[in-house]
């Protein structure tokens, strides 16, 4: 592939489209693939439509913003908001065929209260915390709040769904308890005879290793990327990564023994060194961390000196020449620096790492089938 860019992702989509169709396979659920921040990173109307080819029934999304979006891209498919929106983003939620998640007694009544001002019908799926202690219904409320629902004629139960807090530890126990949780409410709403709608709560880690959460929908986010839910959930064989961060070397020269790199000299040369600069820096999702290290000709190269806004060096065994491949997480030869190596490095997770690579970064798209 020719080098367009100095710094660009490439995004194998017949990833994505593999990884969503053996997550079909093994769930024998239907699929909603998350495709919210922006795709995790990877961008969200190409996966989206990947994800369509693979056999994904619906789109999850966390803003009305992001369903516009895949709208206005000619995504069709189902589309769940699983944060909230506005009152006021009523009107061109229901105008997009957009599903709303209602996560209070208070919305319940403000969503219903909008959607008959308007003379319309909102779609909603009502969430229960079951115990992640974010978004949602508690328990006990469970039913007042699905008597509110009912009030409105203006709204139309579509779904009731709960989030698992710890799907992706080893320990399963919080999790068979929040399952159980959520259990006592779809049988306390059906002991007073309300008609329950679709039932889901598997995230990606529940959905591979907890077939009682899989009921009628699976929200599967990080697994569909081809990354790993957790370092305790890891993916099953055959699953495999759809983006690689490359970029071109864009300097190379020798400097002397004891000469400063980058902002505040906090790396000196030890001898006489060849330094590279690689134009990307924190600007684009590189972190200031250290250390950090890269892939050239297929070898570690450490970063030495701090990392810039849009720019990083790294110490090379030789000089090389301009535009020289260099990768910051993917595969080059025989070496990978994973998602997962990049983050146990910047003490965060996968997600973080993928979500916060900078917009202006090129997305360049492989495998389309």
């Amino acid at each position: 592939m020719e080098n367009r860019f100095v710094t660009w992702l490439e995004i194998d989509l017949s990833a994505i489209e593999d990884n969503v169709r053996r997550l079909c396979a093994l769930t024998r659920t239907p699929l909603m693939a998350v495709v919210k921040a922006n795709g995790y990173g990877h961008g969200a109307r190409q996966v989206a439509r990947a994800a369509a080819s693979g056999g994904a029934a619906w789109l999850g999304v966390a803003r009305l913003a992001e369903a516009l979006e895949l709208r206005a891209a000619g995504l069709r498919l189902p589309i769940l908001i699983l944060g909230v929106v506005s009152v006021a983003e009523v009107e061109a939620a229901v105008a997009a065929d957009v599903a709303l998640t209602v996560p209070s007694v208070e919305l319940a009544r403000a969503y219903g209260q909008r959607a008959a001002a308007l003379g319309v019908q909102a779609r909603i799926h009502l969430k229960i915390d079951s115990g992640m202690g974010r978004l949602g219904v508690v328990p006990n409320e469970a039913l007042t709040a699905l008597r509110e629902v009912q009030r409105h004629t203006a709204l139309r139960l579509e779904g009731l769904f709960t989030h698992l807090a710890r799907a992706d530890e080893s320990d399963s126990a919080p999790t068979h308890a929040q399952l159980a949780s959520f259990q006592t409410v779809v049988d306390g709403l059906r002991e007073e005879g309300l008609p329950l709608p679709m039932l889901h709560a598997a995230n990606s880690a529940a959905a591979l290793n907890f077939p009682e959460a899989r009921l009628g929908l699976v929200r599967v986010g990080i697994a569909m990327y081809g990354l790993h839910p957790s370092a305790e959930a890891p993916l099953p064989e055959g699953f495999r990564p759809a983006l690689t961060w490359k970029a071109q070397l864009a300097s190379c020269k020798e400097l002397p023994a004891g000469h400063g790199v980058s902002y505040g000299h906090e790396y000196l040369t030890r001898g006489p060194e060849v330094v590279g600069v690689i134009p990307l820096g924190y600007a684009d999702g590189f972190r200031r961390a250290r250390p950090n290290t890269v892939l050239i000709q297929g070898a570690r190269a450490a970063v030495v000196g701090r990392v810039c806004m849009d720019q990083c060096m790294v110490r090379l065994p030789a000089a090389l020449p301009l535009g020289t491949e260099v990768v910051l997480i993917g595969r080059q030869g025989s070496e990978v620096i994973s998602a997962e190596e990049v983050a146990e490095r910047w003490a965060t997770n996968n997600y973080e790492v993928v979500t916060g690579l900078g917009a202006r970064v090129p997305r360049v798209y492989t495998g389309e089938r």
